[in-house]
C-alpha cells in the first residue's frame, strides 16, 4: 500500500505562482503512475494532470494547459506540480493520487490528504 502526502499549498494572488509536492512511501514509486486532481467547493473531484512511470508522457487538462507543469523524481519518490499565472478558478484542494494517468478518479488506488490552494483576486 502506498502512502502520499502533499505539500506546498497556500494564498497566493492571481498571475502568482505556487509549487505542490507529494512524497510517496510504501511501495517502489518508480512503478506507480501518479497524478493530481483538485476539488473546489461544492464541486467534483476533477483531474488536472497526470505522468508516467519513466516521465516520458504527461498529461493535462485543458484549463491548465500552458500554465501547469508535472514532474517527477524517481529516487526521491516525489511528484510535483508546478502552477504559474495561477487563476481564482483554480482556488481549491489538490490531491495527489496513484495508480493511473487516468482523467476519472477511479482508476487510482491511493489518494493523499490534500493541500489548499487559494488564489485571490
Amino acid at each position: 500500500q502506498v502512502q502520499l502526502v502533499e505539500s506546498g499549498g497556500g494564498l497566493v494572488q492571481a498571475g502568482g505562482s505556487l509549487r505542490l509536492s507529494c512524497a510517496a512511501s510504501g511501495r517502489t514509486f518508480s512503478t506507480l503512475e501518479m497524478g493530481w486532481f483538485r476539488q473546489a467547493p461544492g464541486k467534483e473531484r476533477e483531474f488536472v494532470a497526470s505522468i508516467r512511470r519513466r516521465g516520458d508522457r504527461l498529461y493535462y487538462a485543458d484549463s491548465v494547459k500552458g500554465r501547469f507543469t508535472i514532474s517527477r523524481d524517481n529516487v526521491r519518490s516525489t511528484v510535483t506540480l508546478q502552477m504559474t499565472s495561477l487563476k481564482p478558478e483554480d482556488t481549491g484542494v489538490y490531491y495527489c493520487a496513484a495508480g493511473s494517468v487516468q482523467t476519472e478518479t477511479k482508476w487510482y488506488s491511493a489518494w493523499g490528504q490534500g493541500t489548499q490552494v487559494t488564489v485571490s483576486s
